[in-house]
C-alpha cells in the first residue's frame, strides 16, 4: 500500500489484483463534514451514469439489473445511496468498502478522480500529480529489484567459475567461504572500493550489505563485471590482476552510465 500527499492531506493507495484504488474517505478527511460528500456524490445522477458506464467496461459481474432500477430512481427528491448500497446491489469493483486499520471507502482510479473533480478541481490537478510521482518512484524501484536479482543471478556464474578453477578439493568448508568472500570483496573493491567488512564498519546502522545499498547503474556495473570476472578466472589471471582489470572496467561503465542523457532515466 502506498500513500499519497496532496498538499498536507495524506491519502491511502490499495492495490487490488495490480490495480491501484484511491482512498475516497481520506481525500475528505480534513474537509468538515467531509465523509458526508461521499454520499452525496453517490445521489448525484451523473455519478451514477459514470459509475454504471465504468462498470459495464470493466465489471463482467455487473448487475445491470439493479443499476437500471437505480437509475430510474436517481435525480428523485427521496433517492438516497450509500456505499454500501452501491457496493451491495450492483456487485460494484469499481468502488470497495474496506475494513480494519486502512479502512474506508476506496475507489479504482479513474473513478477515485472523478470524485476529485466533483469535490475540487485544483484538488484534483495536484492528486494525479502526486499520483504519478508515486508511479515512478514504483517503476524506479521495480528496475532496482529487477538489477538486484540479475546481480544475483550473475553472482552464481561467477561462483561457479571460483569453484571450478579456484578451490582446491582438500579445501575445508571454512577455507572455501573465505575465498568465496575475497573473490566477491575483488568485485566490491573494483566497483565501491571498499570491502564488504569494511563497509559494515562505516554503515553499522544499516541492514544488509554493500550491494542492498548500490544505485540501479551501480548493479547494471556489477553484473557485467561477474560476467567479465568468471571469463578472466577461466583465462587464469591472478586475483591482483583480475581487480585492476575490473577497476577500469568500473570505472569506464560508470562514467558511461552515469554521463549519458539517453541514459539517465536508470539512475
Amino acid at each position: 500500500m502506498g500513500k499519497l500527499n496532496v498538499n498536507g492531506t495524506k491519502i491511502q493507495v490499495y492495490q487490488v489484483d495490480e490495480n491501484d484504488y484511491i482512498s475516497l474517505t481520506d481525500m475528505v478527511r480534513n474537509i468538515e463534514n467531509g465523509s458526508a460528500l461521499i454520499e452525496k456524490w453517490l445521489r448525484n445522477k451523473n455519478t451514477i451514469e459514470f459509475l454504471g458506464i465504468w462498470e459495464e467496461m470493466y465489471n463482467d459481474d455487473f448487475n445491470r439489473k439493479e443499476y437500471a432500477a437505480i437509475m430510474e430512481d436517481a435525480g428523485l427528491n427521496r433517492f438516497v445511496m450509500s456505499v454500501k448500497q452501491w457496493v451491495t446491489r450492483t456487485n460494484s469493483k469499481g468502488i470497495i468498502a474496506k475494513a480494519g486499520r486502512y479502512g474506508g471507502t476506496y475507489a479504482y482510479k479513474d473513478i477515485a478522480f472523478e470524485f476529485a473533480t466533483w469535490v475540487s478541481p485544483q484538488f484534483k490537478l495536484y492528486l494525479i500529480k502526486e499520483f504519478d510521482r508515486l508511479k515512478k518512484e514504483e517503476q524506479a524501484q521495480l528496475g532496482w529489484n529487477a538489477k538486484r536479482e540479475l546481480a544475483k543471478i550473475n553472482y552464481r556464474i561467477h561462483t561457479n567459475a571460483i569453484k571450478k578453477n579456484l578451490i582446491p578439493k582438500e579445501l575445508t568448508p571454512q577455507q572455501t567461504s573465505i575465498l568465496y568472500a575475497s573473490e566477491a570483496d575483488v568485485l566490491n573493491m573494483a566497483l565501491f572500493g571498499m570491502t564488504a567488512k569494511q563497509w559494515r564498519d562505516e554503515n553499522s546502522d544499516k541492514n544488509g550489505n554493500i550491494r542492498d545499498y548500490a544505485t540501479i547503474n551501480e548493479l547494471i556495473c556489477l553484473s557485467n563485471m561477474e560476467n567479465i570476472n568468471a571469463v578472466l578466472i577461466e583465462d587464469g589471471l591472478s586475483q591482483q590482476e583480475r581487480l585492476i582489470k575490473l577497476n577500469n572496467i568500473a570505472i569506464h561503465q560508470m562514467t558511461i552510465l552515469e554521463n549519458q542523457h539517453d541514459l539517465k532515466y536508470i539512475k
